[in-house]
């Protein structure tokens, strides 16, 4: 059953050594998913369940421990999943999972590793979700997952639009603010139903890549009864970021 879940975007400029010079930019969205992620601990989960878009177009299992890196983005910083960033450690192959063997943490998965450095609060899993997966699948995943243990908890990662103004990786896009204003919406309300009928078509169009792991989300927290907090919600770059609570 799922007992707690929070909410983070998954750029990898909320890394601070990413980030660099603009570190501080998201200083205040770095302390909201701080927040977030503490109280995923207080919940004392049977298991932590890390839920982030992946390139595949289905899903894939990461154990604790997979490795994930920031290499691609010109920082010799890696991770594992629920362990601390080490510097300059190699990102070797990760154990294998159902379907063959792991390879490295997609990046919304090595955010993710990165913001649950030092838990301590139980297991740790990964769970990249295909941007095209079907909303259907994506409920019917989630239901199955809160299944999976008496307790469950769950880190997800998404972005909302990338398309709220002209400066945006998708550009500006008209749509892009009410989109992200019934995200919002749902998130601050732990509405399981908007959740799972948000257009997956419309989504892709304005670059949303958070888009299945919030139906992912609202399949896992059907009928669990649990309540919403929005932390965040801004588009400091044109995207749209958004941290949430669900307790």
């Amino acid at each position: 059953m799922l007992v707690a879940a929070a909410v983070c975007p998954c750029p990898p400029l909320l890394v601070p050594d990413v980030a660099a010079g603009a570190a501080p930019e998201l200083d205040v969205l770095r302390a909201a998913c701080a927040d977030a992620v503490g109280l995923l601990a207080a919940s004392r989960p049977d298991v932590l369940v890390a839920v982030g878009p992946a390139e595949h177009s289905g899903r894939g299992v990461f154990p604790a421990g997979t490795p994930g890196s920031f290499r691609p983005f010109g920082v010799a910083l890696d991770v594992r999943l629920g362990r601390a960033p080490e510097e300059g450690e190699g990102a070797a192959e990760g154990p294998a999972a159902a379907g063959g063997p792991v390879r490295a943490l997609p990046p919304s998965l090595a955010v993710a590793a990165w913001l649950l450095r030092g838990w301590n609060g139980g297991p740790v899993t990964g769970l990249g979700v295909g941007e095209r997966l079907e909303p259907e699948r994506c409920t019917a995943e989630g239901r199955t997952l809160a299944a999976s243990a008496s307790r469950v908890a769950m880190l997800v990662m998404g972005d909302g639009s990338a398309s709220r103004t002209v400066k945006a990786p998708g550009y500006l896009d008209e749509r892009a603010v009410g989109f992200d204003a019934s995200v919002a919406a749902a998130l601050a309300a732990a509405d399981t139903e908007a959740l799972a009928r948000l257009d997956q078509e419309l989504a892709g169009e304005l670059g949303a890549a958070g888009r299945a792991p919030w139906q992912l989300l609202a399949g896992a927290a059907a009928g669990a009864g649990l309540t919403g907090e929005l932390l965040y919600d801004a588009a400091p770059y044109g995207v749209g970021y958004f941290v949430a609570t669900w307790t």
